[in-house]
């Protein structure tokens, strides 16, 4: 069940943002924020101890700061559905930006299992780390391989600096300019054999800064029979909905305000 998988995600999560083996082990070894650890985690694999750079859709993905522009108590919503033909599921993900802008790094996520528990201190939308562990889980689940080992096939596919290219989404009946990366991180994997039905999975990421919250789409296929995508196997997104703002408690020992009139504005999505 869909409930079921979101309730596997795990803190594990931050590791997406940084390459190589010891990068793992520095996020063992000491806590620290995302954009530190990456620059740690690259140090350490640098053959001659020079710091890496990090490849422009890492950037994007997971240091960049979506939640900027959005204001305190707003609940961003997304569509998650799963098509397994003939089956479809659907399920619905909130992230609740707390402070303004982010600032506090405290946004949260939750869907139909409740609040999901992930790292703090992260600059991106923790919508799309939700996602991808998500993913990571399932492949665990479905071929009995290792979690960190589909972590790391990821990772090392988005650090290879696959393209970023130009694209459009709609947004309130307007079109939005987007960026899109593509990755398949299994294609070239010397160990695919042992899970052929994953070799061609795909995923892609569409992000705007249009959109509140950045994120527009996440995606993953499987094909069909002879990597036909047009006839998936199964294919899983989270694509954002809508916005709103919710009105803020009052302050404990504090009187509520009084009952809105009928011409006050009221909170809309």
């Amino acid at each position: 069940m869909m409930g079921a998988c979101a309730a596997d995600v795990r803190v594990r999560t931050r590791a997406f943002a940084l390459r190589g083996v010891a990068a793992l082990t520095v996020l063992a070894a000491v806590s620290m924020t995302l954009p530190q650890a990456a620059h740690s985690a690259d140090a350490a694999s640098g053959a001659s101890g020079a710091e890496a750079p990090i490849a422009p859709a890492e950037k994007l993905l997971f240091l960049t700061p979506h939640l900027h522009g959005v204001a305190s108590q707003t609940e961003l919503d997304y569509a998650l559905v799963v098509t397994a033909p003939p089956d479809k599921q659907t399920d619905r993900v909130r992230v609740l930006v707390a402070s303004a802008d982010n600032a506090k790094s405290d946004a949260s996520v939750s869907d139909a299992s409740g609040k999901v528990q992930l790292p703090e201190n992260l600059p991106c939308n923790p919508v799309i780390l939700y996602f991808l562990e998500r993913d990571i889980a399932e492949m665990e689940q479905a071929t009995g391989g290792q979690r960190r080992y589909f972590q790391q096939r990821v990772r090392l596919a988005l650090a290879a600096s696959p393209p970023i290219t130009d694209a459009t989404v709609q947004l309130d009946g307007k079109t939005v300019r987007a960026r899109k990366i593509v990755i398949q991180p299994y294609l070239h994997d010397p160990n695919a054999q042992r899970f052929p039905k994953f070799t061609s999975k795909r995923y892609t990421f569409v992000l705007a800064d249009g959109v509140p919250g950045g994120v527009s789409l996440l995606r993953t296929d499987v094909p069909g029979d002879n990597d036909d995508f047009a006839h998936p196997q199964k294919t899983e997104s989270l694509s954002y909905e809508g916005s709103l703002h919710k009105l803020q408690p009052p302050a404990q020992g504090k009187p509520s305000s009084p009952p809105a009139t009928p011409n006050a504005p009221r909170a809309s999505r």
